[in-house]
């Protein structure tokens, strides 16, 4: 149950040229579009003595209108539980959460919301726009400007070639841009997608992240879950990072990459690496004419004047910044509670069969 005391989150941001004012009327409120206050999930597993199994530990998370939000984890991590639960596909086993300020049961929320399954399953023998145009009336699409719309949408997705085409004849990067389609259709203010680059070749991920960057642009709220960190590092403001249903992390993706690691890349050409460079402690590699080589900062000036003096033409300097994938490999090593868990775990198992012999 949801605690009496509790209040609406919601961030004051002020313009860079405003100091923070009693009136409200010279900064602006930015609401949260979901907040996450302590959902939790545990399903009953086993054959005969059934033990409970924590999918999703209390999870505490906010995410402001406006932002494109990235959920990541490993496969089983929790992501598509927590979505599920978001959804109102299955429920809570504590805990609670509220969209656009509203509880989830709420049917005015159903409205405000659009949802794209990680394996959407739709009617085969339905062309893409016959999908559509069902879809906008069950989402209250009005009828006087739904086929506009549906045409829209397909065209958006990069379908209109293929509108009349049924769909079991559809590739599974077109059933998800279907899938796309059908999620913005009735123009929601919260996106929700389920892993929505799953399937798709280059072209079709850029496309799908091009249609992202429109919604924010748009002014609404994206929130999807990956575990193609690329993406996520090109695409989002903030992200989580989730594993093993506990929640290890979250933080904007400008802070988390603007680090460095105290390391510089050279570029330049040459046939191959110097002796000199390989002294210095660089780690180089050859690709073409050119010669891609990492090492320690202090050594910067010495590398440059190696390469003056073997007279090699440099292409590019720069530092070695932190990347999303570090963070978030750094996010799931085994916390020290994990490790105690999987050690009785293991004391439970050999308990047990000792039990059976």
């Amino acid at each position: 149950m949801e605690s009496e005391n509790w209040k609406p989150n919601f961030t004051i941001r002020f313009n860079s040229t405003q100091t923070p004012s009693k009136e409200l009327g010279s900064s602006r409120i930015i609401m949260a579009a979901i907040e996450i206050l302590d959902l939790e999930k545990s399903y009953l597993v086993g054959f005969w003595r059934k033990r409970p199994k924590l999918a999703l530990r209390p999870l505490r998370l906010t995410v402001e209108e406006g932002e494109v939000f990235g959920f990541l984890g490993p496969n089983g991590a929790g992501k598509t539980t927590t979505l599920k639960l978001l959804m109102g596909l299955v429920f809570p086993t504590a805990g609670t959460a509220r969209i656009l300020g509203k509880e989830l049961d709420d049917p005015a929320v159903k409205s405000q919301i659009g949802f794209l399954p990680e394996q959407p399953y739709f009617y085969d023998h339905l062309t893409a726009r016959e999908l559509l145009n069902y879809y906008g009336q069950l989402s209250g699409v009005p009828a006087k400007g739904r086929a506009a719309r549906v045409e829209q949408m397909l065209e958006r997705v990069g379908l209109s070639g293929s509108a009349s085409v049924q769909l079991r004849k559809f590739s599974k990067g077109m059933l998800q841009r279907v899938g796309l389609a059908q999620a913005i259709l009735h123009d929601p203010k919260l996106v929700f997608l389920d892993e929505p680059m799953s399937g798709l070749d280059p072209m079709g991920r850029r496309e799908v992240r091009d249609l992202i960057q429109q919604l924010r642009s748009e002014g609404k709220t994206v929130f999807f879950s990956t575990h193609i960190l690329s993406d996520a590092e090109a695409l989002c403001d903030r992200v989580a990072v989730i594993h093993q249903g506990e929640l290890r992390g979250v933080g904007a993706v400008a802070d988390l990459t603007s680090g460095t690691q105290g390391k510089i890349e050279i570029i330049f050409y040459a046939a191959k690496v110097p002796a000199g460079l390989t002294a210095l402690g660089a780690v180089a590699r050859i690709s073409g004419d050119m010669v891609n080589a990492v090492l320690p900062e202090e050594q910067q000036d010495a590398a440059l004047e190696l390469l003056r003096r073997e007279r090699l033409k440099l292409i590019s300097l720069a530092p070695v910044r932190n990347s999303l994938e570090e963070y978030y490999i750094q996010r799931l090593q085994p916390t020290d509670v994990e490790k105690e868990d999987e050690e009785d775990e293991a004391r439970n198992e050999e308990n047990r069969k000792g039990v059976g012999v």
